[in-house]
């Protein structure tokens, strides 16, 4: 039941009309006026394709509802459109001309500086709904939006909200997107955590050239049904009226009750898919007809009189703002390199790195330390993930007690939902919250692959620096003792694809806690690959991965290096993680001929210190525990002879596991595969003969 009572799926009968009423005549008018330039717009692009030669769509027939729920919305509410709500950001204020700069991907576009489509849009205006980055919507963006809401609950149970204020999300989606599955993670999570979010499905019966019934067996209001506790109501989405009331009501309902609803908004569509996948191509004169005989703007019109003045004076301003549009300056191609980080502000080590009269401690209490620090030190952090939470505290026991410590609500365990659980993670940080998840094993972070790219990664460049994602994710990664083909890989290479994302891989305890700290601090997004086999120092060989435990002030920035094991001439191995236990081994057999670089950070990486000591000895052997065909290694190897192929003395080796597509469960097949002291050490000894 809504706040004033009203069923949620009755709603649209217990409307009155007033149209004698002078301020819902003016209602009526304004919304009018918005729809018409909207409409202007469509058919300005329409007439212009020359010059409107990217790729957009527009929202002909979507009008009405989205000027509905946009004129409804308050500034501090967070708003995720989708990429035909060119209306509903009529709605909230934006003017057309601020939408037809990216429209053109003009570099006065305020919203991404000309990097991405029309109606993608991202704003921080003090006076509007705060619109954080977000993808192409097709269900996507459905799991950040959740993740602000969930942000914004987590604010008001701690007291860290402004006092009085009750902001809402609004998630605007097509029904076809509704099928996929990081949907049902969001709404699942949504109804779970209780939160305050609407979703408002704007179906008009086609997905591209794909009709509802051929792609769905029910529509989302019936899908809804199956989450326990989402509201849910039906709404004629071409009736102006009707969706006015219902949006009210929907935004009335969250704000107070702090509870999720989805809205069903039943839209024509009157123009193509997207101006690249016209409508003549797959829709028939009876498909058209039926949807124009629900036109939004038409409806309105006829209840209204003296509409004359109106469509000329939108006309006219969108016949002005596209000329200034066109005439705007392209974008400066130097400023293409901008933005794909926010600036850090962990430039320099610092701290205590061995404190006086310090104990050592093993990895996985480095970091349980780590972030034990942060959560004391920063309210706005929280942690959480799968059985990280109260009575197990992390399957290897690195969040162990946390939630004792803090409480449920700020440290606490997630379904199976790893998409869920990286890309929350984007609206999380857009609120205001600071996150540190963690996927249970490198294998499962695939399914979260689709926000780590599309969402994450993206959102600073694409925002133009307006949404960097603080987002600490940890992941642990690598094989010992017959872990097997899903708890045993090693991810760095595919992680390393991702443009806009930080990667660290620490290989002792005090560069895992210094890491830690800089990753938390740091505005974008890091993954911080944990070495399982090193967690506790249990694999021979790997007991100096404890170390003397940092003081709670250290912090350790990304993108330097370490030597580990100094010469004066001989050959350099660049590693990292296991494969530095593995080269510190292997040296044992060549004194004072190799120098072990340990790389600490994958990106930013520390070329300058690579290249200085390759540069130093003429020979290198980059060792990497991943399968080694096409591998972050070999890159790097190219790197380096490209870098130094004046000093290098023998070529650039390369050292890796075996090429298999998983790691064999038998332990004498997963030592076959791996590589090891032996084997490193036969590696050198051929470079320092040639």
């Amino acid at each position: 039941m809504l706040k004033d009572n009203i069923s949620v799926p009755t709603l649209k009968a217990t409307i009155t009309h007033r149209e004698q009423d002078a301020d819902f005549q003016a209602l009526l008018r304004q919304a009018y006026r918005m729809m018409c330039l909207a409409r202007n717009m469509a058919v300005k692009y329409e007439t212009n394709r020359a010059v409107c030669k990217y790729v957009h769509s527009t929202s002909a027939g979507h009008e009405a509802i989205q000027v509905a729920a946009g004129l409804q919305l308050q500034p501090g509410d967070y708003v995720s459109p989708y990429y035909r709500d060119d209306c509903m950001m009529l709605a909230m204020g934006f003017s057309p001309y601020t939408l037809m700069l990216q429209l053109l991907a003009k570099g006065e576009d305020l919203f991404s500086a000309g990097r991405s489509y029309y109606c993608h849009p991202c704003s921080r205006d003090a006076d509007k709904p705060v619109i954080p980055h977000q993808s192409s919507a097709t269900g996507m963006q459905v799991i950040p939006a959740t993740g602000m809401a969930q942000g914004l609950q987590y604010l008001e149970q701690t007291g860290l909200a402004d006092a009085g204020r009750q902001p809402v999300v609004l998630c605007s989606l097509g029904d076809g997107s509704v099928t996929e599955g990081e949907v049902s993670e969001a709404l699942q999570f949504a109804v779970l955590k209780k939160l305050p979010i609407i979703y408002l499905v704007q179906d008009n019966d086609w997905g591209i050239s794909v009709t509802g019934a051929e792609a769905r067996a029910m529509d989302a209001y019936e899908y809804a049904g199956g989450f326990k506790g989402l509201e849910r109501m039906r709404v004629d989405g071409s009736d102006f009226e009707a969706a006015y009331h219902a949006m009210g009501s929907a935004i009335r309902y969250v704000r107070a009750e702090r509870m999720p609803m989805l809205v069903h908004a039943a839209v024509p569509l009157l123009g193509h898919h997207t101006s690249g996948v016209r409508k003549e191509w797959y829709r028939t004169e009876e498909d058209l007809e039926k949807h124009a005989a629900r036109d939004p703007l038409l409806l309105l019109k006829n209840r209204l009189a003296n509409t004359g003045k109106i469509e000329q004076e939108a006309a006219a301003e969108i016949d002005l703002a596209f000329e200034m549009a066109c005439n705007s300056p392209e974008p400066d191609p130097a400023t293409v390199r901008n933005h794909v980080f926010a600036p850090t502000p962990v430039k320099e080590e610092s701290g205590t790195r061995t404190p006086a009269g310090g104990s050592k401690v093993v990895m996985v209490d480095a970091a349980l330390h780590a972030i034990e620090e942060i959560l004391q030190q920063f309210p706005e952090a929280i942690l959480f993930g799968q059985d990280v939470g109260r009575r197990l505290g992390g399957v290897f026991r690195e969040a162990a007690t946390l939630a004792e410590k803090f409480g449920d609500h700020r440290v606490y365990n997630t379904a199976i939902q790893e998409a869920y659980i990286i890309g929350s993670t984007a609206g999380l940080s857009a609120v205001g919250v600071k996150p540190i998840v963690e996927v249970q094993f490198g294998d499962y972070i695939y399914p979260g692959f689709n926000q780590l790219v599309s969402e994450i990664s993206k959102s600073c460049y694409l925002s133009a620096g307006k949404f960097p994602v603080q987002t600490l994710i940890r992941v642990p990664v690598g094989a010992y003792g017959g872990g097997g083909p899903y708890h045993s890989g090693s991810v760095e290479t595919t992680l390393l694809s991702i443009k806009g994302i930080k990667i660290a891989f620490p290989s002792n305890a005090a560069d895992l806690k210094g890491l830690m700290k800089a990753a938390f601090l740091d505005p974008n997004p890091v993954v911080m690959l944990e070495h399982k086999g090193l967690y506790w120092s249990k694999v021979p060989g790997t007991q100096e991965a404890m170390t003397i435990e940092p003081a709670a002030d250290y912090i350790l920035p990304f993108g330097k290096a370490r030597i580990v094991q100094p010469a004066e001439d001989g050959v350099c191995v660049v590693t990292y993680g296991m494969g530095v236990y593995w080269a510190k081994a292997a040296a044992e057999s060549f004194p004072g001929r190799v120098e072990i670089v340990d790389l600490r950070t994958l990106f930013p990486l520390d070329e300058a210190l690579v290249f200085d000591t390759v540069r130093k000895h003429g020979k290198c052997l980059v060792l990497t525990e991943e399968q080694l065909n096409n591998s972050f290694a070999q890159s790097l190897a190219a790197r380096i002879s490209e870098a130094c192929f004046r000093w290098l003395d023998a070529p650039v080796q390369t050292m890796g596991a075996l090429d298999l597509p998983a790691v064999p469960l038998n332990i004498a097949l997963e030592k076959e595969m791996l590589p090891n002291a032996g084997k490193v050490a036969e590696k050198i000894s051929n470079l320092l003969a040639y």
